[in-house]
């Protein structure tokens, strides 16, 4: 699985609207943000980067004012971690990633939660954006979840539209109160695989099922238009054990690295 994640991973990078191949990395640039989240390169499985290589790929982020960053599955590529902590580059997270197949998959029981802002029992429902106003609420909820992380704008809810263009899928959970309790996206698949991301829940929406309903219907969607596998990365143990809890398992690590200015 590992070779499988690292090969998505140099795909969906060949989905940026700026892409640049060298020395056996893919850079994947967006010139509407700044982001380190969305601008980042990662190597060919089994790459084997020179220092002259490496060397020109962190030229290429410096011309554009950019952090050099790679995010990748160290397993699928092993020389590439010496080679760029030998230029530099330092651990800045390391993740596990967790992978659902349509044989684990399990949809979450749904309960009613009381909220202040509706006297009847809330059921959490995920739905298809399709109006703009959807995807900026999105956004906006987005932003609101992951706070400095995240900022919500007008180009960050047109990545949103621009994923589900591209073949992948978005899902939101209205809430009470008009707006967004939560959303999440998954990529168009590539090598049989896709990458489940982004997702989040407002604050005030949290430990009411949001994020296993949108994790579920997202993974669902994704077996339904033919993809043999679902992944996604988890930093906590209580994401994780949301995860678990929907069929996904632990399958391997993948390492940021990065040059700190």
């Amino acid at each position: 699985m590992d070779t499988t994640v690292q090969n998505f991973a140099v795909a969906n990078l060949r989905r940026r609207p700026l892409v640049i191949e060298t020395g056996g990395f893919v850079l994947g640039f967006d010139p509407e943000t700044r982001s380190p989240f969305v601008n980042y390169a990662s190597p060919l499985p089994r790459a084997e980067p020179t220092a002259a290589e490496v060397a020109r790929l962190v030229a290429e982020f410096r011309e554009r004012g950019l952090k050099p960053r790679v995010e990748f599955v160290p397993a699928a590529a092993p020389a590439v971690e010496q080679a760029l902590r030998a230029a530099g580059f330092a651990a800045e997270e390391e993740y596990a990633y967790l992978v659902c197949t349509p044989a684990t998959l399990t949809m979450p029981r749904q309960r009613a939660h009381r909220d202040s802002a509706d006297p009847e029992a809330w059921l959490p429902q995920a739905r298809a954006p399709h109006a703009d106003e959807e995807y900026a609420a999105i956004d906006a909820a987005l932003a609101e979840a992951f706070g400095s992380e995240y900022d919500a704008s007008a180009e960050s809810a047109a990545r949103l539209r621009r994923i589900e263009r591209l073949g992948g899928v978005v899902r939101y959970v209205p809430a009470p109160d008009g707006r967004c309790a939560g959303a999440g996206s998954c990529s168009a698949p590539a090598a049989g695989t896709c990458e489940l991301a982004g997702v989040g829940t407002r604050p005030a929406f949290r430990g009411r099922g949001v994020a296993a309903t949108v994790t579920a219907e997202l993974t669902a969607a994704m077996f339904a238009r033919g993809a043999r596998s679902v992944w996604l990365e988890s930093s906590g143990d209580d994401a994780r054990r949301v995860y678990e809890r929907l069929g996904y398992r632990a399958e391997g690590t993948r390492l940021y690295l990065t040059i700190q200015d």
